[in-house]
């Protein structure tokens, strides 16, 4: 063998080595396939990751397993996926991803069996996942329980159910006129339950608006409701009595006045209906005149004025 042979030879020998690397089956040297599950919700044009394991009831759900191939040492595997969902659903596809909805809240437990080989050669290498999964209802409404319509200066309570799946945080705040106040906070309450009940004293009268924000684990709501405040019924009587008060006070006053007995002087009039002038002269020659006055129901005479004249000649 020359020596021009002998480099051909040595030029062939890493292709050689490449091409059975190329052919060797690469799970041969892997004990598993890694990777990792993850969840993605659809809601209108918005897409959510959900990768807390926390899932919104009745919203499209498209779950993914992402390999783990650093090597990229499958990238000519094929691959086959069971998904069961833990809800009765089982799920079988050669795509790494599966698209579905839990109808229903609750825990679930969604289980992934993943299979994978080169050629019709290779072992069958496969791995199973495991995840617990929480369902959440998602927020969609706020409803307002009682009327829309309340008194000034009293102490309020309002009711309203919020539904979705506890816990809940709430965050209210009243708006006298409706007015907004860009500066002022709000009052951060803890919901265990679908029913929030808040105390309230109006201050003044008007359309006040109530602004809340609520959310759990899974969504988001935020709405304002417009609540009308009245007078009080109590300042309304208390008027309406102070002035039937009054009222009373005046009629009675004048039927007082009307239906008081009117007492005439008995005297004057016996005395001006009896009057009797006498004239007598007295031994001086002078006249006087005598004015004598009696009482005709009682037969008394009584002289109640005399008045001596001027001297009178006949």
């Amino acid at each position: 063998m020359d020596r021009k042979n002998v480099l051909w030879i040595l030029m062939l020998l890493p292709l050689v080595a490449l091409g059975e690397a190329e052919i060797s089956d690469p799970l041969t040297d892997l004990e598993n396939i890694a990777g990792k599950l993850v969840f993605y919700q659809m809601e209108g044009n918005a897409t959510y990751v959900r990768d807390t394991g926390e899932l919104a009831s009745d919203i499209p759900t498209e779950t993914m397993f992402e390999l783990f191939n650093p090597p990229k040492n499958f990238s000519l595997a094929k691959f086959t996926y069971t998904w069961d969902l833990g809800n009765g659903e089982v799920i079988q596809g050669t795509e790494p991803v599966i698209r579905y909805n839990y109808s229903e809240s609750g825990n679930y437990t969604l289980r992934l069996k993943v299979g994978g080989k080169v050629t019709t050669l290779s072992p069958l290498l496969t791995d199973v996942y495991s995840t617990d999964v929480q369902v959440l209802d998602a927020i969609k409404n706020i409803e307002m329980k009682g009327p829309a319509d309340y008194e000034v200066s009293q102490n309020t309570s309002l009711a309203f159910h919020v539904d979705g799946s506890p816990p809940i945080w709430v965050c209210w705040r009243f708006l006298p006129n409706c007015v907004p106040d860009l500066t002022g906070g709000c009052t951060l309450t803890m919901l265990y339950e679908n029913t929030l009940r808040l105390n309230h004293t109006f201050t003044s009268t008007g359309v006040h608006c109530l602004d809340i924000s609520v959310r759990n684990e899974i969504s988001k709501l935020q709405t304002s409701f417009s609540i009308y405040v009245k007078r009080s019924n109590n300042a309304h009587m208390f008027f309406i009595l102070s002035c039937a008060a009054i009222l009373i006070a005046t009629f009675s006053f004048i039927a007082v006045i009307a239906c008081r007995p009117r007492h005439q002087n008995r005297t004057q009039i016996a005395t001006s209906s009896n009057a009797v002038f006498l004239k007598n002269n007295d031994s001086e020659g002078q006249s006087r005149i005598l004015f004598n006055f009696h009482d005709a129901q009682r037969g008394e005479k009584e002289p109640l004025l005399l008045q001596f004249g001027a001297p009178y000649s006949s």
